[in-house]
């Protein structure tokens, strides 16, 4: 497996992407991963190789800049690498809308095939993605926060996937109604799965 980091830019701010993928002739559909609030440390680098094991080039993307990064159980800190964008959702769009064109200049990337999936805050910035109108196949929430912001929805043409701990406190029931009524008013092909008994960051064996 060949595995390497890539800068990549959104305005003035440098991103550092971790790429993933196994030797070939031909080009490979790209799968983004976006990180949860701690930034791109190592549980989005290692979902970004177990993509590249199944085929494809795994992309995990950086949404705070390169060097930037968060730390296991501390809240505060995380918070403030993610409550700037989380609460500017067209700078977000802007920053996972960048990591994307970086993902799809890769040569070996086959650009007509890409998808996205993100853990808790990555989940949000995968459906804003979405929700931005980008050409990709889908996008999968894997625990993260379904609460759309202020902006419109573009022509969404992802499909959209959402794995949710039905008791995660931090996406409460009336946010996953909401979020409901929203892509079924969109004219999305959506699913949702949630998980009787489980909360929040469920595959994160340090949540």
């Amino acid at each position: 497996m060949i595995t390497q980091k890539m800068d990549y830019g959104d305005s003035d701010t440098i991103l550092e992407a971790y790429i993933a993928y196994e030797e070939s002739e031909s080009q490979k559909p790209l799968v983004l991963v976006s990180h949860d609030w701690s930034g791109r440390r190592e549980f989005a680098c290692r979902a970004a190789e177990r993509i590249a094991e199944m085929g494809y080039i795994g992309f995990a993307l950086d949404m705070y800049g390169k060097g930037v990064f968060g730390a296991d159980g501390d809240a505060e800190l995380n918070s403030s690498l993610m409550n700037p964008l989380a609460s500017d959702r067209d700078k977000l769009r802007q920053r996972v809308n960048s990591a994307l064109s970086a993902g799809c200049n890769i040569p070996q990337v086959d650009a007509s095939r890409v998808a996205a999936m993100g853990y808790c805050f990555g989940g949000m910035c995968v459906l804003e993605l979405a929700r931005s109108g980008a050409e990709v196949l889908g996008v999968a929430s894997i625990h993260g926060i379904l609460a759309a912001g202020d902006l419109p929805n573009e022509d969404m043409k992802a499909r959209v996937l959402c794995l949710h701990g039905h008791d995660d406190p931090m996406v409460p029931p009336e946010q996953v109604l909401e979020f409901e009524a929203e892509m079924t008013e969109a004219g999305v092909d959506w699913q949702l799965h949630a998980y009787g008994g489980t909360m929040h960051a469920f595959t994160n064996p340090a949540a």
